[in-house]
């Protein structure tokens, strides 16, 4: 067994916030806000916002 997370050999996928459409790129990160490009949103920490109108982690949802 060589201990792969399975979590990080999946491919960084997109968020949309519900409220107002800004899309969280992991690519790109949030660096206004403190955090790094490559993050993944399911790592981000739960204090995050949208940093266009404010609402909490659990009103984006994943693209397809």
């Amino acid at each position: 067994m060589q201990g792969n997370d399975p979590e990080r050999t999946k491919p960084m996928e997109k968020w949309e916030c519900t409220v107002c459409g800004y899309i969280y790129d992991p690519a790109k990160g949030d660096p206004d806000n403190g955090v790094v490009p490559g993050t993944r949103f399911e790592d981000i920490p739960d204090t995050w916002v949208c940093p266009e109108c404010g609402v909490t982690k659990d009103n984006f949802r994943k693209l397809a």
